[in-house]
């Protein structure tokens, strides 16, 4: 469910309304005992974040040293040149982080409230909802810290009986979204770790994404000469009817492997879409194989009176607060961009990827060899009896095939920048992408291929070029 309008002013009607009894009523003594449930939920936030989360002070702090460093290697500049490089490194750092920003700010509120600094949440409290006055969660806590001045706090979005009743359903669905981007950083992933799916991507991947929908988490990932690297995680909403899409109009989010496939501007997008959507390519083969129906599953943001989404809220789209969109639209490629969705993700060490790829990397080359041999035969047998590529079943495609076979005309096959993708659930599929060439040429097709592990064996039961 979207929350509406009306419960967002609601909300701030409420909040603003104890901003206004703070002004009339004569100020409380500071309550040392806000209530054991409060301070109970509060203090373990503390605990569990006081490592995850760097706090906007540390940050600040960082960014002085950086200064500090940068003076004393150019020597010592003028004073004017000195607040002009800052104020200049200030503005690119908030560029930067603009993304995940209002989170972590969110997540610094939790913390001083866990060691019962009410007072110094407040100030930041309200920083956050007059910058992001739509973001619900943030007007909630805003509204409890209110709220502890005048009386004991029961939970959450401790608003009163007769709004509670009013927003039900809206109100759980904060209390969620609150408790999962918590867990979310109190189980980040340890540093150097990646999930499972990315058995082994080319440069030409620059970057990849992952979807844990259980934990509302989207992680994006830059490819570099090392491997991995963790960029940067966010907060999502997922189908309302949860995931595993089957079906159109099922209201539940894709599971597997997938690829963005287009970038849509935002000009061309109803507010609905917030700064921009990436569609991605579900059905993908194997959800064709399967029978799977449906399309128009995008990467894709907020209306603009909405900062996030409640966690199963959306159509079957994964949908993001604007800036953390913002950020992703302006990093990711199309067509190369991985986009891993799981129901819950897995977190190896990327040696385990390689170990676990080599099987799969001797069927391949297998492949390969008997192609490049010319052996009809031998080249076929790779190919499960259930092949079908865009209507076209096997005995269909095996012309084709002998085509392109005839015009290596004796000469091998090159594979370059090749990238495979594991997706396990009932079967065992690779997702396999490659430029093809004939030895010798500058250019050739690119080409995705599906493979499904039959008794043992790797078998071929999709192949097509990649526009």
């Amino acid at each position: 469910m979207i929350v509406g309008q009306s419960t967002d002013r609601t909300l701030v009607h409420f909040s603003l309304a104890l901003t206004l009894q703070r002004l009339f009523i004569p100020e409380q003594p500071r309550m040392k005992r806000a209530s054991f449930f409060f301070l109970l939920i509060a203090t373990s936030v503390a605990m569990l974040l006081t490592a995850a989360a760097p706090s906007a002070h540390a940050e600040k702090r960082k960014r002085k040293k950086a200064d500090t460093e940068l003076e004393a290697n150019a020597g010592k500049p003028k004073k004017s040149s000195r607040k002009s490089r800052t104020a200049a490194a200030h503005a690119l750092a908030n560029s930067e982080n603009r993304d995940g920003q209002a989170e972590a700010r969110l997540i610094d509120i939790y913390k001083l409230i866990g060691q019962a600094k009410t007072r110094e949440a407040m100030p930041l409290a309200e920083s956050l909802v007059r910058e992001h006055p739509n973001f619900q969660l943030a007007q909630l806590v805003y509204g409890d810290l209110l709220t502890a001045q005048l009386r004991p706090v029961r939970n959450l979005g401790d608003v009163p009986d007769t709004t509670a009743r009013a927003a039900a359903p809206q109100l759980q669905e904060l209390r969620r979204e609150s408790l999962l981007r918590l867990q979310a950083l109190r189980e980040r992933p340890a540093a150097g770790l990646i999930p499972p799916q990315f058995i082994a991507l080319s440069s030409q991947n620059k970057h990849a994404i992952a979807v844990d929908a259980g934990k509302s988490r989207l992680y994006l990932f830059e490819n570099s000469p090392t491997g991995l690297k963790l960029l940067a995680d966010y907060y999502i909403s997922v189908g309302k009817s949860g995931t595993e899409k089957a079906a159109e109009g099922d209201l539940r989010t894709p599971l597997g492997v997938y690829f963005i496939t287009s970038n849509l501007d935002r000009k061309s997008l109803k507010d609905f879409y917030g700064s921009g959507a990436l569609p991605i390519n579900y059905p993908n083969q194997l959800d064709v194989k399967r029978g799977k129906t449906g399309s128009g599953i995008w990467l894709h943001g907020t209306p603009s009176a909405q900062f996030s989404r409640a966690p199963l809220a959306t159509d079957g789209c994964v949908v993001l607060a604007n800036p953390d969109l913002e950020r992703i639209i302006k990093t990711v490629q199309v067509r190369t961009t991985p986009v891993v969705i799981a129901q819950s993700l897995k977190w190896v060490a990327p040696m385990t990827t390689v170990a676990e790829g080599k099987s799969f990397e001797e069927a391949l080359n297998g492949w390969s060899s008997a192609k490049s041999s010319g052996d009809m035969a031998r080249l076929m047998g790779w190919y499960s009896s259930d092949f079908s590529s865009y209507g076209k079943k096997l005995s269909d495609y095996t012309p084709l095939v002998q085509a392109e076979v005839k015009q290596l005309g004796g000469r091998s096959l090159q594979l370059k920048d090749v990238s495979y993708l594991r997706w396990t659930d009932s079967n065992d599929t690779m997702v396999v992408t490659f430029g093809e060439l004939i030895k010798g040429a500058r250019s050739g097709q690119t080409k995705r291929q599906y493979w499904t592990r039959q008794a043992g064996q790797w078998k071929i039961f999709f192949e097509g070029s990649v526009g």
